[in-house]
Parts: C-alpha cells; sequence; structure tokens
C-alpha cells in the first residue's frame, strides 16, 4: 500500500509519517497489524471528541438514510445546517448572528477576508508575522511566513504585517485598513497567548479607524481553550468569527459569522457575493451539530482545564523549557529542533501521536480529543518522559 501511496496520492512532504490506518476508537488510532497509537494530535485539533464518537456516527448515519446533497449553499431550506447555524448563534455573544458555512477553515478565511472588503470598501489588510491562516492563495497571503509563500507569488496586494502583542505596531492600523486578521492565540508560531489585553487595544484601535476585527478560532475554537470559543478569555469579541476544525467533529467544514447587517452584505452588490457547491453539506452539518451538542451540553469544557494541570504537572523535564498555550492547545518548547523531532518520531515507534508545528520547530504539539481520560493522559506523558530520558547523553 505504500508504494501506491507515494506513486499515486499527491504528498505535502519529502517525508511523510506513512503509517497505514487499520481503524480508530475514542483516543486511539490503530495501523494495519492492529497496533494501538495512543492519539495527543487529535487530526491536528479536528476531532474533539474523538475517533468514532457513537453521537456523531450516529448522526452521520441518519442524515445519509434521508438525503446527501440536493443544491448549491443558501437555496434550500437543509434541516442540520439551519439547527448548527441557530445553536452557533445561541452560544454567541452579540452581534455574532448569522454564519456562513464553508467546506474547509481556509475558505471560511476567504469568506471573510471578502466580506470584511465589501463592508468597508478598503482593500488594506493587516495581518501578523507567523500567522497561519489557511493555504490558498487569499489566506496564504495573509500567512506571515515569507519562506512558506515566496514559490506562489504574486498573491493579494495591499497587505501588511504586525508583531503579534506589539503594541507600538497598532499604530499602522489606520483608516485605509479593511480589516485585521489574527489568531485568537498564534497556532503555528508555537501556541502564542496574547499578552497585556492585547486582543482589546486591538478591538479599540479598529473600532477608532472604522477597521473590521476578523478573529481566526479554527485551532483555539469549539472548547479547546477551556472556553467555547478562545477569545471568551480575553473579553474581545471580533466583527468576523472564523471556525473550522474542531467544528465538524472530524468532517471537513469552516464557518464564518457576523452580524446579520454585515453577512446580508454577501447577498447583494454583487448577488452571490461568496458561494460554494458543497457548504453546509447536510452529512457535515449533521456531524457538526451533534458535536457542538455534546461539547456545550457536557462537561468537557470546564474538564479541559483540568487535563491541562495534569499535563503539566506530568510533563517536567530538563529538555522541556517550556509549554505554551492553554487548555488542550498545548506545545512542547523544546531545547533544540532536533530534540523535538526525535521525540515526534520515537514516541510513535512506542505508540504515542505527536506532531510538529508550522513555523517554530522547537514545538511539540500536544492537542489530544477534548474526551481523553486522565488515565490516558498519565501514560502518554510517561512515554514522552522516557522517551526525552533516553535522548539525555
Amino acid at each position: 500500500m505504500i508504494s501506491n501511496f507515494l506513486k499515486y496520492q499527491a504528498q505535502t512532504t519529502p517525508h511523510p509519517l506513512a503509517m497505514e490506518v487499520s481503524h480508530a476508537k475514542g483516543s486511539y488510532i490503530y495501523n494495519t497489524e492492529n497496533k494501538a497509537f495512543l492519539d495527543f494530535v487529535a487530526g491536528v485539533s479536528a476531532t474533539p471528541l474523538g475517533h468514532g464518537h457513537e453521537k456523531v456516527v450516529n448522526a452521520i448515519k441518519s442524515q445519509i438514510d434521508k438525503y446527501l446533497h440536493v443544491m448549491v449553499y443558501g437555496e434550500y431550506i437543509q434541516k442540520p445546517a439551519v439547527e448548527l447555524t441557530k445553536l452557533l448563534a445561541k452560544n454567541l455573544p452579540y452581534p455574532l448572528g448569522k454564519t456562513y458555512l464553508t467546506n474547509s477553515g481556509t475558505e471560511a478565511i476567504e469568506g471573510a477576508l471578502k466580506l470584511a472588503k465589501r463592508a468597508t470598501g478598503r482593500s488594506e489588510i493587516i495581518s501578523a508575522n507567523k500567522a497561519y491562516h489557511g493555504n490558498t492563495m487569499g489566506s496564504m497571503s495573509v500567512m506571515g511566513y515569507e519562506e512558506r509563500k515566496q514559490a506562489f507569488r504574486p498573491l493579494l496586494p495591499d497587505v501588511k504585517f504586525i508583531d503579534f502583542n506589539s503594541e507600538k505596531d497598532l499604530q499602522q492600523i489606520t483608516n485605509k485598513t479593511a480589516c485585521v486578521i489574527l489568531e485568537t492565540i498564534q497556532g503555528g508560531a508555537g501556541f502564542i497567548e496574547p499578552k497585556n489585553n492585547y486582543l482589546q487595544k486591538v478591538r479599540k484601535r479598529c473600532n477608532e479607524v472604522g477597521a473590521l476585527l476578523i478573529l481566526d478560532e479554527i485551532q483555539p475554537g469549539i472548547g479547546r481553550t477551556g472556553k467555547l470559543f478562545g477569545f471568551e478569555h480575553y473579553n474581545c469579541i471580533p466583527d468576523i468569527l472564523v471556525t473550522g476544525k474542531a467544528l465538524g467533529g472530524g468532517m471537513p467544514i469552516g464557518a464564518f459569522t457576523a452580524s446579520s447587517e454585515l453577512m446580508d452584505l454577501l447577498m447583494d452588490g454583487p448577488k452571490l457575493g461568496h458561494i460554494t457547491t458543497f457548504g453546509g453539506h447536510p452529512v457535515i452539518a449533521a456531524s457538526a451539530l451533534a458535536t457542538l451538542k455534546e461539547i456545550t451540553e457536557s462537561k468537557l469544557i470546564e474538564q479541559t482545564l483540568e487535563k491541562e494541570k495534569l499535563f503539566r504537572k506530568h510533563l517536567v523535564h530538563p529538555l522541556i523549557k517550556e509549554i505554551r498555550g492553554k487548555g488542550l492547545m498545548l506545545a512542547l518548547i523544546m531545547e533544540t529542533d532536533e530534540i523535538a523531532n526525535q521525540l515526534i518520531l520515537k514516541s510513535q515507534d512506542l505508540g504515542l501521536i505527536l506532531f510538529w508545528l508550522l513555523f517554530e520547530p522547537r514545538a511539540v504539539r500536544i492537542t489530544p480529543p477534548l474526551t481523553i481520560s486522565e488515565e490516558e493522559i498519565i501514560k502518554g506523558c510517561s512515554i514522552i518522559i522516557d522517551v526525552l530520558n533516553n535522548l539525555e547523553p
């Protein structure tokens, strides 16, 4: 199978991990030799209820029996999508009340950027250095990492970059700025949290100059940080909220949410201001609805912060220089990038799945399912410590 994988399926790196998956359940992924791998990554934060959660699977099966795709987005009334957007509105602060469902996080970013330009009549976009918002052309344009962009230029014009957490850079936001787009917690940069009320200060500056604030919650959203949405920690409500990954419960989804006043601008001037064939797909919406219901109706969110404490208690080692992040969005910052690489690869050999971050080579991602048990956390942490002990001179 690996030869066909490499021959026929396009690759993203020269050295994929290439584990052949047989099945997955709960906090474990199994290879074709039936070896169990404890999952500390959750599909890069995309499976918040673990693998094969009964309520999610049942919702998918039930919807499959009713209908699959029937019409392009926004024309027919399809109950799963309507109920999903209603539940999002119920759990969001005013005025975030209307949601556009897309196929992926990066498509939702594209829609959010278009909406900001449409609403303000301005072209300038301000993003952050070391930001990651997706990999389509518009999303890549607001990626703050030139090495990953250079081969694909020219990209969108009028994009400027500021340093995350830099107050002096806020003066670059002016009456020419259509929007500021930020990750609530920077992901690829190494799980960097806003400090000193930074997001509130960005919000204030945007208000002063009439720019919109877009917060990208594709990674920190849907309960991962101990709140349903990361911005709830920082007392900052965006004009446009972007979600994805975990919202789908393991199915591909993206969404951008704004006020009705803003979102209705996409209906006219021009009509079809943003269109998609498969956005709001009934099966995916059913999966997302079941996922969001379970997360909001259970105690998973409050348990997330207790599980963070457990990780921090059991991951103490001289080679771990820092643990960044919040809740179950954690990054181990190792002494060197080589130690990070060895930890990830050797842990997989021992049955523990870890992963890298995009722009911080010393970082090791820990973003397990929110449903992970205390016993599983302790087991995985023990593997990490054993690997690090064996790496020491």
